[in-house]
């Protein structure tokens, strides 16, 4: 049976001729591109590059094998390189925002301003990078959300990186009542501290009135100890300095609201 000069049963053997192209070549692919992931590991290449080199080589992979794909339909695949040449302008229009993405993917795993396993603030988002591919990162947030975000709005904006460097300086405000004796207050902060393991002692510690505020003197705070023991120490201080206030006898002002009834 004809339709025109097209013979169906060829036209058949074509499509599953490029059904079987497809399933085994894809099949390959996640072969390869697995092979590929170990390869990398063995090498000690840094996590940085491996997500975004991976990504280029499958998109390689999947390019040539819908060019044999086409071959099985008798497409002159030398013109149709010549077509996709022709359109770049116009798919470079159309694309415009995923070719940016792609150019910024470059420049991280380039520039580096963080690496997989930071923890980081960029685009209004923050988390711990899981993966950065060639159009997006991939971050992590602390209660466990999945955040994708187009490397363009990562390089076009401002950089967060509190994973850089082995050392953070932990700020705390503390606000204590006027009647307290200012040596008082600085020496039961000051035991606080000492008797905490993970604050370094052979830092800077920082505890001095920062501002005599309308109902407390607040005290500044500042100690230092490890990135990854940054928010065991802030919150031991916050506990074990409230505690010591109380069994200091020093209060903690806090707002009072004084509701007046009048009669007629």
């Amino acid at each position: 049976m004809y339709i025109g000069s097209v013979n169906i049963q060829l036209i058949g053997i074509m499509i599953i001729k490029a059904l079987l192209i497809f399933f085994i070549g894809k099949f390959i692919i996640n072969k390869l591109i697995k092979w590929t992931e170990k390869f990398l590991e063995k090498q000690s290449i840094e996590n940085i590059y491996k997500g975004f080199l991976t990504s280029i080589i499958k998109f390689v992979l999947m390019f040539l094998l819908i060019i044999a794909i086409l071959k099985t339909f008798n497409v002159d695949t030398s013109s149709f390189v010549a077509i996709l040449g022709a359109a770049t302008l116009a798919i470079g229009f159309a694309l415009q925002g995923n070719l940016s993405n792609f150019a910024s993917g470059v420049m991280i795993v380039t520039f580096k301003p963080f690496k997989i396993g930071d923890y980081i603030e960029t685009a209004g988002h923050s988390g711990v990078v899981e993966e950065i591919g060639v159009f997006m990162a991939t971050l992590k947030t602390p209660d466990n959300k999945k955040i994708l975000i187009p490397n363009s709005s990562i390089t076009g904006g401002s950089i967060k990186n509190y994973s850089a460097y082995s050392k953070r300086r932990v700020d705390l405000t503390v606000g204590v009542s006027y009647d307290a004796e200012i040596d008082n207050v600085k020496t039961c902060i000051k035991e606080v501290i000492d008797l905490n393991e993970l604050i370094y002692k052979d830092h800077d510690i920082f505890i001095r009135v920062s501002e005599l505020a309308d109902s407390c003197v607040n005290y500044s705070v500042r100690v230092w100890t490890s990135t990854e023991n940054y928010w065991d120490v802030y919150f031991d201080l916050l506990e074990n300095i409230k505690m010591a206030l109380d069994k200091n006898n020093i209060s903690i002002p806090y707002p009072h609201v004084t509701v007046e009834m009048k009669k007629n």
